[in-house]
């Protein structure tokens, strides 16, 4: 893929061992500037792996991922730090800094030896802040801030590197519905208005559906899905993924269903919202 700014070649993720613990193998993805790519999947597939793989924090098995034509694993820490940045689902400790001082710590890559902002690094950082709409917070202790405030400072963070690539591990893992719209939203935005590369890890298979410009679907079976989120629906590649015991995805609706055990069938005639929330609440019930 000649557009890919991040690219994977017959690429194998795991723990090093004896023997080897393979994870996935075989992955050839790519990345490519102004689209926003949801990476989801069951538990235990090995999203975390492939994200920190990407990130150049974890050694690949075999094959090879490559930043903007370089080896992830052969670039230098500050020139993978001018090209990619991350953000992990881990909350950070931020002391008593500033929202200001804490998305500043992004330029890092981009001072001299002294550490000292220049007024193109100061434009940067507060560029930054603005395009997650976090310029109000500046003056504020990262302490004081909400989830969601501090999960928008963390993303300006990485911003205000100026990276080609994104790539955030669960970045609305602690917020609350709104919020993860919110966030979701704002990622897309960036991506589109910036033509910046954006990937995340999530568990918001709904979110991912609706925002997603391609999903990279991971199974438990190590297999890797690539596609728009309506083709993988209607291959069924999506709900196979995610069968499990009792819960079924509804491609009607884009759903997961609660299967109870059945007690009866239940004819239920009307139309509008009274009617559908009746056949919610029998459905729920088992019948």
């Amino acid at each position: 893929d000649q557009t890919a700014i991040l690219q994977t070649h017959d690429l194998a993720i795991g723990y090093d061992g004896r023997p080897p613990r393979v994870v996935a193998q075989q992955l050839d993805v790519s990345l490519r500037a102004g689209e926003l790519v949801c990476l989801i999947g069951p538990n235990g597939a090995g999203k975390s792996t492939l994200i920190r793989t990407l990130a150049g924090m974890q050694p690949q098995l075999a094959g090879s991922a490559a930043l903007m034509g370089d080896d992830v694993h052969t670039l230098s820490a500050r020139e993978l730090a001018r090209r990619l940045s991350v953000v992990l689902t881990e909350r950070v400790n931020p002391g008593l800094l500033t929202a200001y001082t804490l998305v500043s710590l992004g330029r890092h890559p981009h001072t001299n030896w002294s550490g000292r902002l220049s007024a193109q690094d100061e434009a940067a950082v507060r560029g930054a802040l603005a395009a997650v709409g976090a310029a109000a917070l500046a003056d504020r202790q990262v302490i004081e801030l909400s989830d969601g405030e501090r999960q928008k400072i963390m993303i300006a963070r990485a911003l205000a590197q100026e990276p080609a690539v994104m790539i955030l591990d669960e970045p609305t893992a602690f917020l609350d519905l709104p919020r993860r719209v919110e966030v979701m939203q704002l990622l897309r935005r960036l991506a589109h208005d910036d033509q910046r590369a954006i990937l995340l890890s999530t568990h918001d298979l709904d979110l991912a559906l609706r925002t997603a410009d391609r999903i990279w679907l991971m199974t438990s079976t190590g297999d890797l899905h690539v596609g728009a989120p309506e083709d993988l629906v209607l291959s069924g590649a999506f709900e196979a993924a995610f069968q499990a015991e009792g819960v079924t995805f509804d491609p009607q609706t884009g759903a997961f269903r609660i299967v109870a055990q059945p007690r009866g069938s239940i004819s239920v005639q009307g139309d509008g919202l009274p009617a559908l929330w009746t056949r919610r609440a029998l459905e729920r019930t088992g019948f």
